[in-house]
């Protein structure tokens, strides 16, 4: 007799017993440590074993089993390429082409436990303990007197880091990360979504309007060192009534992702579910050097709209900014008090 169990819902595992247990995608569970105990306790009938099937996402429940390799654990590892000959061609064709030479597709394609970059702002251990499974949710009662529950935030807003280049091959990505703020003092972000893309300028500004309403989002923090006003004509184009904030990179990548990397070791960020591609380029990119990391550069305006500039004193926000910075700045308050008293 065999009896399945989700991983959803661990405390489920307490009392039965059994001589064998099959854990599949264990990295992927979102209380790993909790099933894995609760499982644990009930295995102990006759040989009693587990197998566990997984990608080696490097959580912590993982490192561990295979750190016993050779003891009480057995050690088996195969790749993608051994069983593609059972694999969708298109399947090799796309997902084996996109990662096959990316620090994610040595775990994904190659079965690797993968390890941090030394001198990288961010590390995957950082990462699984800023990891939760929702975002903090509010119980509102609507007219008809019933009850619905909704993400409880502040604010929300899409971070973009546009490309100006059509979606080929060799363009850029166009970074597209919504985060929201929630009440707590000091305040915490939560990355609700990664919908980057590699696409002509149309189709990214249609992701990033179609994030904004599904979040119901207040306002687009968009970098607009590459295409200028472009980024905010396309934008508008599809929605005029879209509140853009524009931003423009006067300090370093890194000047700027440090403290937002500062946020995470503090546990002030959290990641609501996995965000593979996101988490690569956190993982992989040294300050200095290799390719622009757009869907950092997208997190890292996100984050710092909503828990880094709303620090700061007015007096101190303006002098950080740069002359073009300032300029919108009061452009933007301008158009609001136009707005309020309908100048």
């Amino acid at each position: 007799m065999a009896t399945t169990f989700s991983g959803d819902e661990p405390n489920l595992l307490r009392g039965p017993e059994h001589d064998l247990a099959w854990v599949d995608a264990l990295a992927a569970f979102d209380q790993p440590d909790d099933m894995w105990t609760n499982l644990m306790l009930g295995l102990r009938l006759g040989q009693a074993r587990c197998v566990v099937s997984t990608t080696p996402r490097p959580i912590p429940l993982v490192r561990s089993l295979v750190a016993r390799a050779g003891q009480d654990v057995a050690l088996s590892k195969m790749t993608t390429f051994e069983n593609v000959a059972n694999l969708a061609p298109a399947f090799a064709a796309d997902i084996v082409s996109k990662y096959a030479n990316t620090t994610i597709g040595r775990q994904e394609l190659y079965a690797e436990i993968l390890t941090d970059m030394p001198g990288a702002l961010w590390n995957r251990e950082l990462l699984e303990k800023a990891r939760v499974t929702s975002p903090p949710m509010a119980k509102v009662p609507r007219l008809d007197n019933t009850v619905v529950e909704v993400p409880d935030f502040v604010r929300v807003v899409v971070g973009v880091d546009p490309s100006v280049s059509a979606g080929t091959e060799g363009a850029n990505e166009t970074g597209i990360v919504v985060c929201g703020l929630d009440r707590r003092r000091p305040p915490h972000v939560y990355v609700l979504t990664d919908a980057s893309v590699r696409a002509s300028p149309d189709v990214w500004a249609r992701k990033v309007v179609s994030a904004y309403r599904a979040h119901a989002a207040d306002r687009d923090v968009a970098e607009i060192n590459q295409g200028g006003a472009l980024v905010r004509s396309v934008l508008h184009t599809l929605d005029p009534n879209l509140p853009v904030t524009a931003v423009h990179a006067a300090r370093s990548k890194q000047a700027r992702a440090e403290p937002v990397a500062a946020l995470y070791e503090q546990g002030r960020v959290h990641h609501v579910g996995v965000f593979s591609d996101l988490e690569e380029q956190l993982c992989s990119w040294l300050p200095g050097e290799g390719e622009s990391p757009d869907r950092l550069d997208a997190l890292v305006w996100a984050v710092t709209s909503l828990a880094i500039a709303g620090q700061l004193g007015l007096t101190e926000r303006l002098a950080a900014m740069t002359p073009q910075e300032r300029a919108a700045y009061h452009a933007w308050t301008a158009a609001l008090i136009a707005n309020a008293f309908q100048i």
